[in-house]
Order: structure tokens, then sequence, then C-alpha cells
């Protein structure tokens, strides 16, 4: 129902550990031109994958065990860096629809309450927590109210 007010989520989780992770790196810039945002969420973290995937490294947006996540734990000041629409757009569109992280840029929070995902704050040892969870049995289901 349009307008209904939602007072929990649950879903499976996604980690995505470190500080100052900014909107370039959420969405890179050359997947800024589209006229819609279709599609956008396939985008998400490209080139941090690709960087990754070099190293022999799996990023948890590519990791088949979080296929499906719906609430993204991270840690401070997520979304930092210039004000996109795109990014918190291409984390909705993957699948996100709630975040928890130790702190936000606040253009980006403000992004992401405008397209109803709503973002939580925890301290750094509760996300970590999180993370750990998450990293170590990827089917749990997050609570998040």
């Amino acid at each position: 129902m349009a307008g209904e007010i939602v007072s929990t989520l649950t879903g499976p989780g996604i980690p995505l550990r470190g500080n100052d992770i900014d909107t370039d790196r959420i969405i890179p810039a050359r997947f800024l031109k589209c006229v819609t945002f279709d599609g956008i969420g396939e985008h998400a973290f490209k080139d941090d994958i690709k960087g990754l995937a070099q190293k022999g490294e799996t990023h948890s947006f590519a990791d088949e065990r979080f296929a499906g996540a719906a609430i993204l734990v991270a840690n401070k000041n997520f979304g930092c860096g210039s004000s996109r629409e795109h990014a918190p757009q291409s984390l909705k569109r993957w699948g996100i629809k709630a975040i928890v992280a130790e702190s936000y840029s606040e253009i980006f929070y403000g992004n992401c309450v405008s397209l109803a995902m709503p973002c939580f704050t925890a301290d750094h040892d509760t996300c970590a927590k999180l993370q750990d969870i998450i990293e170590n049995n990827p089917p749990s289901e997050l609570v998040v109210s």
C-alpha cells in the first residue's frame, strides 16, 4: 500500500568493511549518464569488484553468498563524497532495503531517506559484530526497526 509506514525490515545481510566508502566507489562516474535508474544496480561497486578480482579476492557485492541481501552493514562515513542520487539508487536497485553503519554523509543519508531506504546507526563494535555474523553465516536474517 502506498504511503504505508514500515517499522521493521527483515532480510539477509551483506557486510561492507571500511571507512569513508564514497559515492564514486558505490557507483563509478561513467554510470551517471543514464536517463533513468533502470539497471543501475548491476553497476554498484563495479570498480571495487574489478580491482579485488584482479587480486584474486571477491567483493561482497560480487560474492554469491550475499546474493539477495537486503540489509547492508557498513562502517564510518558511508556515502561520503559527491552528492549523487545515483549512489543510493544503485544500492536500492541492487536489492538493499536498509543500511546499518557507524555514520553517513549527510547528503547520502537524505537521499536514502527520500528513497524510503532507512539508514540506521550503530557503534563500531556493533557494526563489526554484525559484519562477522553475516560473513560467518550468510543466510542469517537481520531485523532492523
